[in-house]
């Protein structure tokens, strides 16, 4: 309360010098405390960017609407702004959705919503000249019209809940710990237990707890119990599991849809933060930014105009100095992805980011006889190329190439197309026939991958429970739980639009905290 209240004095601050001078400026002058707000990274944390700053960075963002990518670009810009601010470098857009997911507890975003949308309110309802503050719909839930309620109207809730527990009844029976035929707790007990903490987004103790609550103490297991049960499961058996669950789950859709005709698929890696020691942790791996520690997950999904679910999770083991691994071995990781995949559907096309650009990919998915498009790491013949084009007045280029590695050869193209951004060229590579008359055209296949973006933000932010375990089993069988929670909300979503006429459509009818609730109740029966 004592947060919530200065977050609104903070909000009545920034609105009363907007009556005088621009949004920068206010800032530029602001001397409000926030000592009510805790740091959610530990003292010892390599965190060289003020939490003072960032908090006050979300609030402008909150304020005028900016992304993560549009401030950081106006911080670069401005580096005076920076500065106000009280940056000791420019963040850049990863640092900021770092911040918000690992930094800042409920209780920092709740203070940081609560000021700038007071803020946003307060200039547009007493007609207070900022044009820098974005348009109050924006931040306010507008009912729903005649023509928004109609799909909602089209289920009644014994129809999705119905439908719901019947995608959950497809889920947990693959997976086994082997424990004792005699074990006090069965299986599935554990699965549920954790389908619960993941929904509640809880960790072990408090998640069992409640669950014991609800179903009674003598049903569930205590958090120590379920740890213990957890690191039973082999690791190879979740993923066989996992694969088995899929299989179930497909089938369970059989009679509505059929996957005959060959899908486009994605491939990426996701990661989950890891902060504590890692030495002797083999499975944790540096990101991107190379400040960072993670568990790394590479997951293979539908993308399209399908059904949007994740086919085949496997885990990325890399080299790192803290460790003996071996050199990454994405191209294997692929090669097991895709195998377990085809198990399931047809795959004509895969798409990857660039993070596997690499000769022993191509060749992997080209000896796996599907299609490729992934984007191309700018190199100096890249350089060249591009240079070569602007000189003469070239939009578009196709240059032929050939892969020749250990595990076979195949003749391949680069596609050199202008950026989406607008800025500059991005080239893709492809074992498809393609001319310059229709690279661009094609190569658009490629925005098709911002539904994984999603995918991965559903997963982590919906489904899957918390944990500072050290133990990579823990880990693996969280994420994969994530994962299978997010299908199952994506298979009931399809079981809801089939049961009536309407094109079938990539946008959820049921949202996953629709479907969080109602699985939750069929796991916990009412009071």
């Amino acid at each position: 309360m004592r947060s919530l209240c200065e977050a609104y004095q903070f909000g009545i601050d920034i609105r009363t010098d907007l009556r005088k001078t621009d949004i920068v400026t206010v800032f530029e002058n602001l001397e409000r405390s926030i000592d009510t707000l805790e740091d959610g990274y530990p003292a010892w944390h390599p965190a060289p960017l003020s939490f003072r700053a960032m908090v006050l960075g979300f609030v402008f963002m909150e304020i005028t609407g900016d992304s993560y990518a549009e401030f950081a670009r106006r911080l670069t810009r401005q580096p005076e702004v920076a500065t106000i601010f009280g940056f000791s470098r420019v963040p850049d857009a990863s640092a900021f959705s770092r911040a918000w997911r690992n930094r800042f507890d409920d209780a920092v975003q709740e203070y940081v919503q609560t000021a700038a949308h007071f803020v946003v309110k307060e200039v547009h309802d007493r007609d207070i000249p900022a044009p820098a503050v974005r348009p109050k719909a924006e931040i306010v839930d507008e009912p729903l019209g005649e023509e928004d309620s109609v799909e909602v109207d089209s289920f009644s809730q014994d129809e999705i809940v119905q439908t719901t527990r019947l995608a959950r009844d497809h889920a947990f029976g693959y997976f086994d710990s082997g424990r004792a035929a005699n074990a006090s707790y069965e299986d599935t007990q554990f699965c549920e237990l954790q389908t619960f903490m993941g929904m509640a987004g809880c960790g072990t103790a408090q998640g069992s707890a409640r669950f014991q609550y609800r179903r009674g103490e003598e049903y569930g297991p205590h958090g120590d119990t379920h740890l213990r049960a957890v690191k039973q499961f082999d690791p190879e058996d979740l993923v066989d599991g996992f694969n088995e669950t899929t299989d179930r789950l497909l089938s369970a859709i059989a009679s509505e849809t059929s996957f005959r005709r060959p899908v486009t698929a994605a491939i990426d890696i996701t990661t989950i933060p890891y902060y504590g020691d890692v030495e002797e942790m083999p499975m944790v791996s540096g990101t991107k930014d190379g400040e960072g520690r993670a568990f790394k997950f590479t997951t293979l999904s539908i993308i399209g105009q399908n059904i949007p679910l994740v086919l085949a999770v496997e885990p990325v083991r890399e080299s790192s100095a803290w460790d003996d691994n071996r050199s990454n071995q994405i191209h294997r990781v692929v090669r097991r992805l895709v195998h377990r995949a085809k198990e399931h559907v047809p795959i004509e096309t895969v798409l990857c980011d660039r993070e596997f650009d690499s000769m022993r990919v191509f060749q992997t998915l080209s000896n796996l006889d599907v299609n490729y498009l992934i984007p191309k790491r700018i190199t100096s013949s890249e350089r060249e190329a591009i240079k070569r084009m602007d000189e003469d007045n070239q939009a578009v280029a196709v240059e032929s190439a050939f892969v020749h590695v250990e595990t076979g050869s195949h003749p391949m193209r680069f596609l050199y197309v202008p950026s989406t951004s607008g800025e500059g060229t991005t080239v893709f590579a492809t074992n498809l026939r393609v001319g310059p008359e229709e690279a661009e055209t094609f190569c658009r296949r490629y925005s098709r991958r911002w539904q994984i973006e999603n995918e991965y933000k559903s997963i982590k932010g919906d489904f899957l429970a918390k944990t500072s375990s050290k133990d990579y089993r823990v880990r693996l069988f969280y994420f994969i739980f994530a994962v299978l929670l997010y299908n199952i909300w994506r298979l009931t979503d399809f079981l809801l639009k089939a049961g009536v006429d309407g094109e079938m459509d990539y946008a959820p009818v049921l949202t996953a905290g629709e479907c969080v609730e109602i699985v939750a109740s069929a796991l916990i029966p009412p009071d």
